[in-house]
């Protein structure tokens, strides 16, 4: 190789501002970010972001996916960059105790010995932010990735439909920090959406919120159910008036999960909060994201819409379960030339 790949940039080109607040390039040093409040329930400023138009959306994801190249070392440096932003997953029926214990031990060495030398990073630490569990394996993941810097999240409030009463949803909430968990995702019950009962999905969520403590709070959205991206927009900036932390896709268990034209309405949203606000808030995709070449195009949505903060797992996040695999197969190639089956990259 020609350099290492922590010398390598993240890409040179223009970033469009965010308004009014701060450049969008602008580093934001981890572990800094103010937490959002939340606020007031402003039934006026959701009025102001319900227009969105669907062609306009899907011609702008056109172009990101098609202008940019990121080829060689750079490829590599954006492949490391979307590791270090991946929620590991394992949301399956036939879980384990020790089969979460095998992930992690993948999210604590996600490359393989050869791999690591061959890209000159052996003096860095490039992991997965976090390992996302069903309730029941919080004790087991956080026994497993202790001292190691890496999240353990959990689904949470009756995963993947949240049509549970809101007080057994928040008890697991609750059920879930004492057992170690710093990061709840949450479902809303997407029926509040299509009734249009906006301040009943506000208290709901500010209810999870206070439930969480200082655990951070992502609210998974279902967009695949939400049949409209007007309803995705909206349901965005309800949740994060009522604070969540980041706002996420899917639960990967929908028909239809993260696609880039949904991501695209819910980074705007992003930015209309941060342009009311000022806080920053993170965004997660999830389901359906299984490949290097897809992780790569949510990337530069991320970079050409919000900008450079965005590229931190501080405020972005991949939801996967089999996207390291793809990603420790194509670092291989850059460095043999040559593509390695699947069972060489184990996940658990």
């Amino acid at each position: 190789m020609s350099s290492t790949i922590r010398d390598a940039d993240l890409g040179t080109s223009k970033v469009t501002s965010l308004p009014a607040r701060a450049a969008a390039n602008t580093p934001v040093p981890q572990g800094h970010i103010a937490r959002n409040p939340g606020m007031r329930l402003d039934l006026g400023f959701l009025e102001s972001v319900r227009s969105v138009n669907r062609s306009a959306l899907e011609r702008r994801v056109a172009t990101l996916t098609k202008r940019r190249s990121i080829k060689a070392d750079n490829q590599a440096a954006w492949l490391l960059r979307a590791v270090a932003c991946m929620d590991l997953t394992t949301l399956n029926s036939n879980d384990t105790d020790e089969r979460v214990r095998r992930l992690c031990a993948k999210a604590i060495n996600p490359f393989r010995r050869d791999i690591v030398e061959g890209l000159g990073i052996e003096g860095e630490t490039i992991r997965p932010a976090a390992v996302c569990v069903y309730h029941p394996f919080v004790a087991t993941t956080v026994d497993a990735v202790r001292g190691t810097g890496i999240h353990v999240a959990a689904v949470s409030t009756a995963f993947p439909h949240g049509l549970a009463p809101l007080s057994t949803r928040l008890q697991e909430i609750e059920a879930s920090v004492r057992d170690g968990a710093d990061e709840i995702d949450v479902v809303i019950p997407r029926g509040l959406v299509y009734g249009a009962k906006w301040q009943e999905l506000f208290n709901e969520i500010v209810a999870m919120r206070e439930a969480c403590g200082d655990a951070h709070l992502k609210v998974i959205l279902g967009t695949g159910d939400l049949a409209t991206l007007r309803n995705v927009m909206l349901a965005s900036m309800v949740a994060m008036m009522a604070g969540a932390d980041f706002i996420k896709t899917s639960t990967g268990k929908e028909s239809v999960n993260a696609t880039l034209p949904v991501g695209l309405a819910m980074v705007r949203a992003i930015r209309a909060y941060f342009e009311e606000t000022g806080y920053l808030i993170g965004f997660k995709p999830a389901g359906g994201i299984s490949t290097a070449k897809v992780s790569l195009d949510w990337l530069v949505l991320m970079k050409e819409e919000l900008g450079r903060p965005w590229l931190e797992p501080e405020l972005f996040r991949f939801g996967a379960s089999s996207l390291l695999t793809d990603i420790e197969r194509q670092l291989e190639h850059h460095l043999t030339g040559h593509y390695s089956a699947n069972h060489r990259h184990a996940m658990a």
